[in-house]
């Protein structure tokens, strides 16, 4: 029995049922922004999102007893940290708010592919194995496949402009995420991701003054209920429970099952938003997921 087999085994299945929940409601993370882009522009909706999101991690820190206000010397790292965050998020509403969930969905779940690259060059012990070399090269080649229309067709697909932005993000989000192992080395995790989300606040209240108009009269419960979304149930629980588990199980366990999310992305997309699934989309979902989950391996 290799030694994945063994950490599989070793995490029970009620885990593994709440991780493959998780990713699956991050999978519905773009769903959530469409829905909330429909009266807050991008900048807006980030900044009401993590205001959601701070009071959520906030109540989660105080319950585990963890002091919010960093150290002097933990700042520089978290002002870094503070700006990649400010930036991705910013990228990735942008794209969302050009292209379709569906599309979305599947190009933000590439931000793996990138972590794992740079984890390569950044992080010792964490160098890119056969699988991790050949799920780069599948996941990539799935990308590739959604930005175009098929092989043969390299006219770019619907909302071209969008589909690089969100690649930009994913990119953003992988680097930012390798940037924030490190610093997890020294720091609490529940001190990182709240100071990242304060410090973005008065950007996105900034950028969302200047170049934004909320759409108040075309306020509903479908944007507010979008917005709450993102806020408790992805940044909020969605975070804290899987921290949870990664302290507690083999976290490449854990992690292994992020190959739902763009899968619950694109059925998400169509089911919610009535989006029609074209087989390159279908075609590249299935490569990305295929190669997600060969990183995974260990």
């Amino acid at each position: 029995m290799t030694s994945s087999s063994r950490a599989i085994l070793a995490v029970p299945l009620p885990a593994i049922a709440i991780s493959v929940l998780i990713h699956t409601l991050w999978g519905g993370n773009p769903v959530a922004v469409k829905y909330s882009l429909l009266v807050f522009p991008p900048l807006w909706t980030a900044f009401f999102r993590f205001l959601i999101a701070i009071v959520c991690v906030g109540i989660w820190a105080k319950l585990r007893g963890v002091p919010i206000v960093p150290s002097r010397h933990e700042w520089p790292a978290l002002l870094l940290i503070g700006a990649l965050f400010t930036v991705q998020i910013a990228a990735m509403n942008i794209g969302f708010d050009l292209t379709t969930g569906s599309m979305g969905s599947v190009l933000i779940a590439t931000n793996p592919l990138f972590a794992a690259l740079f984890a390569h060059f950044l992080i010792a012990g964490d160098r890119l194995s056969v699988f991790k070399a050949a799920g780069l090269l599948i996941a990539f080649l799935g990308t590739a496949l959604v930005l175009t229309r098929g092989a043969g067709d390299l006219a770019l697909t619907h909302g071209a402009l969008g589909n690089f932005i969100l690649l930009l993000s994913a990119c953003l989000l992988g680097g930012r995420l390798i940037l924030s192992a490190r610093v997890l080395q020294r720091m609490d995790e529940a001190r990182v991701i709240l100071w990242q989300m304060i410090l973005s606040l008065p950007l996105f209240a900034l950028g969302g003054a200047l170049f934004e108009t909320i759409q108040w009269q075309a306020i509903a419960w479908q944007p507010v209920a979008g917005l709450v979304y993102q806020g408790a149930i992805v940044a909020g629980v969605g975070f804290s429970v899987s921290f949870y588990l990664m302290k507690r199980y083999a976290p490449s366990v854990i992690v292994s099952f992020n190959f739902v999310s763009p899968i619950a992305g694109v059925l998400l997309s169509a089911w919610l938003l009535g989006e029609a699934i074209s087989a390159h989309l279908w075609a590249g979902m299935s490569l990305v997921a295929i190669g997600l989950f060969l990183i995974a391996r260990r």
